[in-house]
Order: structure tokens, then sequence, then C-alpha cells
């Protein structure tokens, strides 16, 4: 079966722009075009449509996804699996944040009191659990399992206090790297010293001991997985990069 633009966009709930922007940009092709001009997409079509939108759920850029889907190594199962797993790792959050919720309302109706830990463990949590499915993977092969496992253990015993600083500070950070890239500051200047300074301060809550060598490897890995690249670029082209260079300044790498 074929569908012209107006009905894939009402079967996909997305608009005709959209398919059109994506035609354009090279991310999805029509199967042909008539002699009229009009677009049809076919069954190949509409799968990689179902991937796209995949992927704009879990936060990519149209360019990242493009890189992705075009990869002669893509492996559409293997990436649906693992689509799966960030579903399910969601689904679990969400049921953390309501369990936390309901006894909450609990602790004020006069019920059973929470204690500080309890108040944010859901929240801790949940940031944990979200690493591990978006990143987890790359960290592991490229740190090894025992260094991941004491990352997770060391966010998870924050304090109250240390987890809102902790929090506070990574959105210090990513606010100072898009006026930076704006600005067209220089990474090795004061300024790209200062942010990678504040990175290091931060990876200080979740790192049992810091080292340079470590320090650069991790930003490397900003830029060369699209993922990372996706979350430091989600506002302003250039962030991760820009990190990724004032990191190796800082460490002298």
């Amino acid at each position: 079966m074929e569908y012209t633009v107006k009905a894939l966009a009402d079967l996909a709930g997305v608009t005709p722009r959209t398919l059109r922007w994506y035609d354009r940009i090279g991310l999805l092709k029509p199967l042909r075009t008539t002699e009229a001009g009009y677009r049809l997409y076919g069954p190949a079509q509409l799968d990689r449509l179902q991937d796209i939108l995949f992927y704009r759920e879990l936060g990519l850029d149209l360019a990242s996804i493009r890189t992705i889907l075009d990869d002669p190594a893509f492996d559409r199962q293997a990436a649906l699996q693992s689509h799966l797993a960030e579903l399910e790792a969601r689904r679990a959050r969400l049921d953390d944040l309501i369990l936390t919720v309901q006894r909450t309302i609990n602790d004020i109706k006069g019920g059973t009191k929470m204690t500080d830990q309890e108040k944010f463990e859901a929240f801790k949590r949940r940031t944990v659990e979200a690493n591990e499915t978006a990143f987890g993977q790359e960290i592991r092969e490229k740190y090894g399992d025992e260094e991941m496992d004491r990352a997770n253990a060391c966010v998870l015993a924050l304090t109250q206090e240390e987890y809102a600083q902790w929090k506070s500070l990574g959105g210090e950070i990513h606010t100072a790297l898009v006026t930076a890239v704006k600005a067209g500051a220089d990474p090795a200047g004061p300024e790209g010293q200062r942010i990678a300074a504040l990175h290091r301060r931060w990876l200080s809550y979740s790192w049992e001991s810091y080292t340079p060598q470590a320090h650069v490897g991790l930003a490397e890995l900003y830029v060369s997985d699209p993922r990372f690249t996706a979350y430091y670029d989600r506002e302003v082209p250039g962030c991760a990069a820009f990190l990724r260079d004032a990191v190796r300044t800082y460490t002298g790498a």
C-alpha cells in the first residue's frame, strides 16, 4: 500500500509540512513521485518514519537521527529493543514518582512519616536510571562496570543538599556553555577553563576519584556519541564540542 503525504501525515500524527521538510533534508525520501508531483510512501518509508519518531521521542535532533538511520550498520531490531528498554525504564521511573507522591500525601495527612532520604530517593534513582539507559552502555564499555556502578552508588548516596547542588551545577554548566558558544568564546580562554573547572566539580559528585585522563575521555564521548551531543547541543549546536575542547586544554590533553 502506498500513502500520499496527507494520508501518511494523518496515519502518523504529524503534519504534511513535517513530511515535506523531512524530504527536503534527506531524512525521509518518498518511495516515488508521480508525474503530477505527488509524493508516495511505501512500507519501507513507513518503517523509517516510525524509527524517526521513536528517536525524536528520545530527544535526538534530526541530524543525529539521519546519521544513525543512514549508518550501514544500523540494526532496526536492536534499535527497537533499545527503545523498548528506554520506555520500560521510563514507566518504572514514573511508578516511583507516583509512589513518592502517594507516600507524601499520606505523610501530610498524618500517616507514616517519610525520612528526608525517602523524599528524594525517587528523584535520585530516576536520574541514575535515565543516565544508565541513555549512556550506560558506552560508559561501561569505556570505563568498565565497576566504575559505572560506583558512580551510580555515589549519586544515590547524595544527601538532599548535595543532590540539589549537583543538579544546580549541571544547569549552571549548560547555561554557561550556551552563552560561551553564542559569544564565540575560545574554549582555551578564561571562560572555557572556568566551565571545564565547573565540569570537574560536577563530576566530583558522582566520581570517587578524579583523573585528567578519565575527564578528557568522558568529554570525548560528548562529541563521538550522538546521544551525548544531542543532550549538550539541545539549545545551541557546538556546546558539546566546546566542552570537549575546554576539557582538553584544562587537562593538558
